[in-house]
């Protein structure tokens, strides 16, 4: 979304050319093997473990960490994993967010008009919110020490990542909608 909101707002001309159909299926692929590939290195890593005593996860799901601290063997392997495919993977793509609006920013500073600065701004402001939630929950869960792991927080920051995010992305996402605001306008006025 942060590459598309750059094509819109630095290059509306050449909007079409750039994104046709093959570069959206490119972008689609790319994402997808990342997405499987990511879980695949996990699972490879936490089967190479061994689980002497209880074998009852204290989460809600099957996550990386409370795997790692039922197991009786050393972690230290999958924990270097985990932080090097954390720090790649998340990192890039962070990065291609970050510099995409950067560029958007500048692109908007540029513009003349006070409503159209409004309107660009608008356009990316929900994208960039959905991006701060996500990734803030993530790092706050995935990184840091296994030695600073509480199975209290680690839930709360799996919760916030799993269903607070998905979950405020409709509202997110609704706001720029005319219906919503005149109802929430209409709304307030009543109050």
């Amino acid at each position: 979304m942060a590459y598309d909101r750059y094509v819109a707002i630095c290059n509306p001309l050449r909007y079409m050319v750039i994104m046709n159909q093959a570069m959206c299926i490119r972008m689609s692929v790319g994402t997808w093997a990342i997405g499987l590939a990511t879980p695949i290195s996990h699972t490879i890593g936490v089967s190479r473990l061994s689980f002497c005593e209880s074998h009852i996860i204290n989460h809600f799901f099957c996550d990386l960490t409370a795997l790692m601290k039922l197991s009786c063997t050393s972690t230290r392997s999958v924990e270097t994993m985990t932080y090097i495919i954390g720090a790649i993977l998340p990192l890039m793509s962070f990065i291609l967010i970050i510099s995409s609006y950067i560029n958007i920013i500048s692109a908007i500073l540029k513009i003349q008009s006070t409503a159209g600065r409004r309107k660009a701004f608008s356009t990316c402001a929900s994208h960039l919110t959905v991006v701060i939630l996500f990734y803030g929950s993530i790092c706050s869960t995935y990184i840091r020490p296994t030695s600073t792991y509480s199975v209290k927080s680690n839930k709360l920051w799996s919760l916030s990542y799993i269903a607070v995010t998905p979950l405020c992305n409709p509202l997110i996402y609704s706001l720029k909608n005319a219906e919503l605001k005149s109802a929430l306008r209409k709304n307030k006025n009543r109050a």
